[in-house]
Formats: structure tokens, C-alpha cells, sequence
């Protein structure tokens, strides 16, 4: 649930829910400047961290350290942030590095390692082959195509179901996509194109844009402006969001079948001025407490087996059975040339 190219700094949920600004004031925290590194952990994130305040203050509960939460833009900028000070961070731990960003810090050398005990209860799983053990997952959000169901039941139509069907011309001008360059969510679904249609992705994106795609710097600007159950109430009926938004957005639904699996990533910054601290912020968001929080505050799928989701999620936000998953390496060494062939498509 790249930046990104980035992790956008409005994701659906994110939207429902205010984004918890964790400031000194609020939780007794000590300024960045303070010699007292032994009694705090920074945590590096980006700006769509959010986690009820009480959930937050239980850290302070059960370690005795304060938790102070650092924002840097998007997870692209985050993960850049953060691979040019390797040894030297502005943290104790970063969150929210995403599996398109993932090998930036690796290969940086900017993480330092450490296997959390609560792991075995699910984030293994979605472990990264050349970084386990340097980034652990915390969250799942699928980026799938999201449909505005009331939208075609008042027209009279049939919604799309599949990626090929935005390129019929009963769909022309109805789908809103994200710029991969700046979008998280949008690199997802660039990523998506290029997996379900490896060798022909290219001429899939030039008949979108014959077929009157929209494409916008940001997912925000896309849901909730552009999309027509978003709260600006637009005109299109398809937009690019999460398989877990339909959950926030009744009579909406997402194709299950047009998803890139996007997790989020913990990990120990190298050189952190605390990191026993930051250990222990890697084991808090992986708790039950934590994985309870994430899908009403953030509208992500927690990664801890048999945690309870909100009232609803089975039905209205059921988790894809099949997504584009891609290695992070792979990404990585191919990222900038895709960027450049989608540009040189769609002329931006």
C-alpha cells in the first residue's frame, strides 16, 4: 500500500483518518537537539504515518523510551533521505520504505541489522530476499484499480473488470492513473502494466492515452478530487488507489485483478545514536497492539497473522489472491528506463 516516485502522502484511508502530527508538545518528547539520545528514538517516516495517540503513547508505557516521529515527504523521498547518510542518520529507525524503494538504503549500506522476535508471527513472510534481516515488514496496501459502482449503476452501464478494459472505447476519458514519477501508488501500477504485459506495456499505456486517460502528479488529487465517489465528487469512475479502499468508500469495489502487492518496511538505521531504542520501535510496530491499529488508522493490511480486522473489511476490502509482485533489486536496476519509455509514451 512508491513515491515515489513515492508512497503518496494521501492514501485513502489516510484521508478518513487525520494525520497524527506526534510533536514534542504532545508527548513530552525531547527536541532533535537534545543530548538525552538514550531516553528518546527518532522514527524517520513519511507524511502519511498515522497512529492513534494512545497507541503511540503506549511505548512510552511498556519501554520508558519516547517515541519522537520525524516526517520527510513521500517513501521515495524518505528512502533517498536516508541512503545519503549512511553511518550517520537523522534517526534511530526509518518506516516506510516501500518494496519499489527498498534496495536504495540496502545497497546505501544504511541500515543496520536485526531480526525482531515478533517477526515469526507473519512479517517473515513478507521478507525481502536481499534484505532480510535489514528491513522487516510492518503493512500491506495493495494498489489495484478502484470502480465507482453507483457511478455506472445510474448510467446504466457495466463497470470495467480487468486492465485491458480501459483501453475499449466505451471507456474513454473515465480512468484517472498517477504519475509514476511522483506518485507511489502510481510507480505501483506502472509496475502492474509491465507484469501483466511484459513486452506490449508500452503500446498498453500509448491506447490509454489515445483513449483519454487521465493522468495527475498524486493520489489525493486523483480520489478525491477527480473521482467521482471521491469527496470533490468527479467525473471519473476509475481511478488507481488500494484494494482497501472500497472499505472507507461504500459502493465502490476494487479489481482484485489489477494489483501490485506494495509493503512497508521497518528498519534499524546504522550509526543510530540509540539502537537498542530503535530495536524496540521495530518490535512495538510489529505488535498486537500496533498491527490492530493499522488498517482503520492507515488502511493497510497489518502483516501479524490472525489480527483482527475492522467490521466490514472481509466483505468490502478482501485482500487480492493474485498481484504483480516484483523483486526489489529488479526494480531498482530497472526503474529509470521504465520512467523514461512511460514519459516518452505519454509525452511528459
Amino acid at each position: 500500500m512508491v513515491k515515489r516516485a513515492g508512497n503518496d502522502s494521501k492514501r485513502l484511508g489516510r484521508a478518513t483518518v487525520a494525520i497524527v502530527a506526534v510533536t514534542a508538545s504532545m508527548l513530552g518528547l525531547a527536541s532533535c537537539g537534545s543530548d538525552d539520545s538514550g531516553s528518546q528514538v527518532v522514527l524517520l517516516t513519511h507524511d502519511s504515518f498515522a497512529l492513534p495517540d494512545d497507541v503511540l503513547a503506549k511505548f512510552k508505557t511498556e519501554t520508558g523510551l519516547d517515541l519522537k516521529i520525524v516526517t520527510s515527504g513521500d517513501a521515495g523521498q524518505l528512502a533517498s533521505s536516508v541512503s545519503l547518510t549512511p553511518g550517520s542518520p537523522k534517526g534511530d529507525a526509518v518506516f516506510g520504505i516501500d518494496n519499489t524503494f527498498a534496495s536504495r538504503p540496502v545497497r546505501a549500506g544504511a541500515l543496520a541489522p536485526y531480526t525482531s522476535p515478533e517477526a515469526v508471527n507473519g512479517a517473515d513472510e513478507y521478507a525481502l530476499p536481499d534484505a532480510k534481516g535489514l528491513l522487516t515488514a510492518v503493512d500491506r496496501g495493495d494498489v489495484c484499480l478502484n470502480v465507482d459502482d453507483k457511478w455506472y449503476d445510474s448510467k446504466g452501464q457495466q463497470p470495467p473488470t480487468s486492465l485491458a478494459d480501459l483501453t475499449k472505447p466505451e471507456y474513454a476519458g473515465q480512468a484517472v492513473v498517477l504519475d509514476p514519477g511522483t506518485s507511489s501508488p502510481g510507480i505501483s501500477f506502472l509496475l502492474t502494466t509491465i507484469g501483466v504485459y511484459p513486452r506490449t506495456w508500452q503500446d498498453y499505456w500509448r491506447t490509454l492515452k489515445n483513449n483519454g486517460v487521465t493522468v495527475v502528479s498524486g493520489w489525493e488529487t486523483a480520489y478525491n478530487q477527480l473521482f467521482s465517489a471521491g469527496t470533490g465528487k468527479g467525473d471519473k469512475p476509475i481511478v488507481v488507489s488500494y484494494a482497501s479502499s472500497p472499505a472507507a468508500t461504500p459502493g465502490t469495489s476494487a479489481l482484485l485483478k489489477s494489483c501490485f502487492r506494495q509493503v512497508e518496511y521497518v528498519g534499524v538505521l546504522k550509526g543510530a545514536a540509540n539502537e537498542e531504542g530503535a530495536r524496540k520501535a521495530v518490535d512495538f510496530l510489529l505488535s498486537p497492539t500496533v498491527q490492530k491499529a493499522l488498517p482503520s488508522s492507515m488502511y493497510v493490511y497489518p502483516v501479524r497473522k490472525d489480527t483482527p480486522l475492522p467490521d466490514g473489511w472481509q466483505a468490502r476490502a478482501p485482500i487480492p489472491e493474485w498481484t504483480v509482485n516484483m523483486p526489489p533489486a529488479y526494480i531498482s536496476d530497472n526503474r529509470e528506463q521504465w520512467l523514461t519509455q512511460w514519459r516518452t509514451v505519454m509525452g511528459r
